[in-house]
């Protein structure tokens, strides 16, 4: 007779192996079609899924596309997508940023403000609603801190976000007003003596006669 043992436990290795393999292709084909169906992201997004930052090129039923903002091109599984945290910086029309603006205490916070709320107006891509907002937020070890809260275009995000920075800075100076140099008030316990060094043996005046 035929022996079918080895038959047998070839196959059942083989079927194994295939399993593991449809297991992978069956959990990003699903993962595919929830994509499709729930869209978390879409082409052109910008968005930040696991360690991997940049642009969706492309969403197919088995993989999603990335390109980074370096130029290189990213292909994340789509099983490990659906299961990822996704940050979509783009899926709202507008988004936030801010930073915080440090003014010596002899200027003029008011007047500060004021400044910087100008600049803001006077920027074409800075959003009027949600209202940008310009205060004080603390007092510093060097400086008055003055919080500037803009809303922007998503796309334009990062260039308003770098272009208002330098206009802030560059009226401010213009105006007298600058941004304070780290420093340190020194109290002394006793009242400070400064000694005068004694000249040595033969480099007195009299010693040159």
């Amino acid at each position: 007779g035929i022996n079918l043992s080895g038959l047998l436990l070839a196959g059942g290795i083989t079927g194994i192996i295939i399993g593991f393999a449809l297991q992978n292709i069956v959990a990003n084909l699903v993962s595919g079609i929830f994509l499709a169906i729930e869209r978390p992201v879409k082409i052109g997004d910008g968005i930040s899924l696991g360690s991997v930052t940049g642009i969706v090129e492309d969403v197919n039923i088995f993989s999603t596309i990335i390109r980074t903002y370096d130029g290189l091109f990213v292909r994340v599984p789509n099983s490990t997508v659906f299961t990822s945290n996704i940050t979509n910086y783009t899926a709202h029309v507008a988004r936030r940023f801010e930073y915080v603006v440090g003014i010596r205490y002899s200027d003029d916070a008011q007047k500060a403000i004021e400044i910087i709320k100008k600049v803001i107006e006077e920027h074409p891509f800075a959003l009027k609603k949600p209202e940008p907002q310009v205060f004080v937020d603390s007092l510093g070890d060097n400086s008055v801190n003055i919080v500037v809260r803009v809303w922007a275009p998503s796309q334009e995000w990062y260039s308003v976000k770098m272009d208002l920075l330098w206009k802030i800075k560059t009226r401010l100076e213009e105006n007298g007003i600058q941004i304070p140099f780290p420093q340190r008030v020194v109290w002394f316990a006793n009242d400070l003596q400064l000694r005068t060094p004694q000249p040595r043996p033969g480099e007195g005046p009299e010693s040159k006669n």
